[in-house]
């Protein structure tokens, strides 16, 4: 898993004064939105006994109390009474680590991997959330699903599985028929590679003639990968010859991703359409409200698709020999390609410099071992 990015760990709305469990990339977190109003992240651990902070209670004067032996944290993560030795000072060791969080388009972004690799990278914008020009509908909550979060990636770069899968919705096969382009580069400093396919005179498969009220068209539609935590996916129609005019329709559709851990990973969709826009088969609603109301179908589709793929991973993992399989990749999987070498790429990163432990790190590893092979408690 990559740590060293900034993955959606909530809605902005969702977080009051109330302790919430999560886990991002298999480590337990607990959140709370303090009395200052900033949302805040830590190690869901105590440092004393390593029970669950999450169950723990926040109190009137704005410390998060554990439940188990009363130890208290400010909203720093410092340690800040220890009720059954209050007449001798507390440790400085005795702080929770505190996770990178920042708050902005309605959404709440954290980094669990080290700080000081942050450097220029910044959590990917969605500006629309926060332009009154454009109305969004999110998820939520979230969808979780027994899935590794990069097949979502591949899922959202590679839209020839629109047939079958899809069939009868958003997808035909003459969909699958589209060149792909690619394009790549660097957004906040976060990797990005894009889909792009264009065509004309183009009949739209089924639920996209509903919600825009057209059959045949020009067709522009990208799918941006901008780091591990966001597919920003865009789409454009228009009659022939009028794309860029006034009777241009389309959507923007964002994806957040982020994981659990290897097995789980945890998705918004975020549908935008312009503000004041109608749903053409019931005008009663807005574009956003009636694309959102039938999108589900499609999430279920996909859902279903990455909880076998996840199946089949799963045989691999406990396959002794594996050479009897091997995985082709067609001309379509362009992106999915890319996307896979840059995520290597900064996972491999990550392992390089983890694996430089220094000889005490290595010891306390091994005294761990010990300790769990010898089942002490």
């Amino acid at each position: 898993m990559i740590r060293n990015t900034w993955y959606v760990a909530g809605l902005s709305r969702n977080f009051k004064y109330k302790l919430d469990k999560k886990v991002i990339t298999a480590l337990p977190m607990v959140m709370w939105r303090a009395q200052d109003g900033k949302v805040v992240a830590f190690d869901g651990r105590c440092c004393h006994k390593r029970f669950p902070l999450w169950d723990g209670k926040l109190l009137d004067n704005g410390v998060l109390r554990c439940a188990y032996h009363g130890l208290c944290y400010d909203s720093s993560g410092k340690c800040v009474d220890i009720p059954m030795q209050r007449d001798i000072p507390i440790s400085p060791a005795a702080q929770l680590r505190r996770y990178p969080v920042v708050e902005q388009d309605g959404l709440v972004w954290l980094w669990p991997g080290d700080p000081a690799k942050i450097g220029d990278v910044k959590p990917p914008r969605i500006p629309e959330l926060a332009d009154s020009r454009y109305e969004a509908v999110i998820a939520d909550p979230p969808i979780r699903i027994r899935a590794n979060s990069r097949l979502l990636i591949e899922n959202l770069l590679d839209i020839t599985h629109f047939f079958p899968l899809h069939d009868g919705n958003i997808g035909d096969l003459a969909n699958s028929m589209i060149p792909v382009g690619l394009v790549e580069g660097v957004v906040d400093g976060n990797p990005k590679v894009m889909t792009t396919r264009s065509v004309q005179n183009y009949r739209l498969p089924p639920y996209y003639q509903r919600w825009f009220g057209l059959e045949v068209v020009d067709r522009n539609h990208t799918h941006a990968m901008i780091g591990p935590g966001l597919v920003r996916v865009q789409l454009h129609v228009a009659p022939p010859g009028k794309l860029g005019t006034d009777d241009e329709a389309g959507y923007i559709l964002c994806h957040t991703d982020t994981p659990i851990d290897e097995h789980h990973l945890e998705w918004h969709w975020i549908m935008i359409a312009k503000a004041g826009a109608r749903f053409p088969p019931d005008r009663s609603m807005t574009l956003a409200q009636g694309m959102a109301f039938e999108f589900p179908e499609v999430v279920a589709q996909d859902e279903w698709a990455l909880a076998k793929q996840q199946e089949m991973l799963d045989f691999s993992d406990s396959l002794s020999d594996n050479t009897t399989y091997r995985e082709i990749n067609l001309r379509s999987d362009v992106g999915v390609v890319h996307a896979r070498r840059v995520l290597a790429r900064m996972e491999k990163a990550e392992n390089n410099e983890s694996s430089g432990l220094s000889a005490s790190s290595l010891e306390m590893a091994k005294y761990a071992s010990n300790l769990r092979a010898q089942g002490a408690g």
